[in-house]
């Protein structure tokens, strides 16, 4: 399982545009498939239909929450920095197709599927709740290490703060995997406490496809 994330992690990356959307759904089935084979249930890897109806009221809590934090720091002058970001400078139609095709299809499926899901429920049922949370949460980390290459060039607000230099590159790579795996473990809660892959997949969304979305809607106004 491990040598197939990594292989899609790095075809993801240096591959043909929209590689992850293609791949993200094809290995997240397999995956699933992987974790039938080895004994898994539908409610070890968080599919259960039992959990859906909490999952839901823990996803629209998640994605309410991100959006009023993510409009307080668009709106203060010292956050919206953050927001600067080249690569999410879209015109509308493509940041509408990244957010809700590109994102959910080529990243949130996958992740959640993998470390959430069947990473998870092998882990838990061998060495119980806590190493599940941890490990799959450092790896969740590092499987952000190429995403965060460009990130100091990429994020003009990281880049003010931590320079464009090396040094600088190595601490927001760092930076990212830390970050990351702390996010991890607020996502591996969710799910703990919903039992459904589908309160972390909705707040792993938020964080993603509306951070998306302000970042071009942001570039859009002061363009016009």
């Amino acid at each position: 399982m491990l040598v197939l994330l990594v292989t899609v992690n790095i075809a993801s990356k240096y591959g043909p545009p929209h590689t992850g959307l293609v791949a993200g759904p094809l290995v997240a089935a397999g995956l699933i498939l992987l974790g039938h084979r080895a004994g898994l249930t539908w409610h070890d890897m968080g599919l259960s239909r039992r959990t859906l109806l909490p999952g839901l009221k823990y996803a629209v809590g998640a994605v309410l929450a991100v959006a009023v934090v993510y409009a307080i720091g668009a709106a203060l002058p010292f956050t919206r920095g953050a927001f600067d970001d080249v690569r999410y400078q879209l015109h509308l139609h493509a940041a509408l197709l990244t957010a809700f095709v590109v994102v959910p299809l080529g990243t949130v499926l996958l992740e959640e599927v993998a470390f959430r899901g069947v990473l998870h429920g092998l882990i838990n049922r061998h060495r119980g709740a806590m190493w599940a949370s941890i490990t799959s949460s450092v790896l969740f980390g590092l499987w952000h290490i190429l995403p965060s290459l460009r990130l100091t060039k990429a994020n003009h607000g990281i880049g003010a703060v931590l320079g464009t230099d090396l040094t600088g590159q190595i601490l927001a790579i760092l930076g990212a995997v830390a970050f990351t795996a702390v996010a991890g473990l607020l996502l591996c809660e969710l799910r703990r406490r919903s039992g459904s892959l589908l309160a972390a997949a909705a707040l792993h969304w938020a964080t993603n496809g509306l951070g998306l979305l302000i970042t071009a809607g942001l570039a859009a106004f002061r363009l016009a």
